[in-house]
């Protein structure tokens, strides 16, 4: 029984990550949601500048601490391990549910595009949202999403962790996950005051984070053959000189 509530606690956690990653395009790209980065009742400048930092900052935090080697280490001995990864996707969509909920609109407009123009950029920005997606499944979707650990556990298996492996875009670079974000994040047809902030916090927090955190625990887990990669490829932006994060 507990088997089977482990299982459908991670298909739940699961589903919710997926109305909140599908919400983020909308979000994110002013397209087809009711509540968009952009709408809503505006406030003055400064309020919704701090209420915005405050949203992001609460992702970040819990996104970076439970990602973290020894918070599993404690965390598993709280809860079932395979339960361990659905539990921070379920957390981590949402807090992202939360912050489009609460997200204060600042409109005023940074730099606007018409015609053929805002297609192309248009265009770039659905290329980031793919280039993510596709990303996830160049390594393991199922794992990463926690699916493979409570299908491992209802089968009595260990739980597994894909081999180290090096294709598609992650021959062009170690992180092709938050490259996609970024181009599909500063990818705006209309870029406003609150798409702009959006933009530079979720940048800063993936570069500070993949460089001190991220790639720490890498090379801590994985040894030379992660050293050597790092050696050879960029973090995460492509054909760049500076590869060693």
């Amino acid at each position: 029984m507990k088997k089977v509530l482990i299982v459908i606690y991670g298909i739940i956690a699961y589903l919710i990550f997926l109305v909140a990653f599908l919400y983020a395009i909308g979000f994110v790209g002013n397209l087809f949601v009711p509540k968009s980065i952009d709408t809503g009742e505006e406030i003055s400048l400064v309020p919704a500048v701090l209420i915005n930092l405050g949203l992001l900052s609460l992702f970040a935090l819990q996104h970076s601490i439970m990602a973290r080697p020894a918070f599993k280490k404690w965390f598993t001995k709280i809860i079932d391990p395979a339960m361990e990864r659905s539990t921070y996707i379920l957390l981590s969509s949402l807090i992202l549910l939360f912050m489009y909920w609460k997200w204060q609109p600042m409109t005023t407009i940074v730099w606007d595009t018409e015609n053929i123009v805002s297609l192309i950029v248009m265009a770039i920005f659905f290329l980031g949202w793919t280039i993510v997606f596709l990303s996830t499944f160049m390594i393991s979707h199922f794992e990463l999403f926690g699916l493979t650990q409570i299908y491992q556990n209802f089968k009595n298996q260990s739980l597994t962790y894909p081999e180290f492996q090096v294709n598609w875009f992650y021959k062009l670079v170690r992180h092709p996950l938050m490259l996609g974000f970024i181009i599909a994040f500063w990818a705006a047809p209309t870029m406003t005051y609150g798409r702009l902030l959006f933009a530079v916090v979720t940048t800063a927090y993936m570069l500070i984070a993949v460089k001190y955190l991220e790639e720490k625990d890498l090379r801590n887990l994985l040894g030379k053959d992660y050293e050597n990669y790092q050696k050879r490829v960029p973090m995460i932006f492509p054909f760049t000189k500076f590869k060693k994060g």
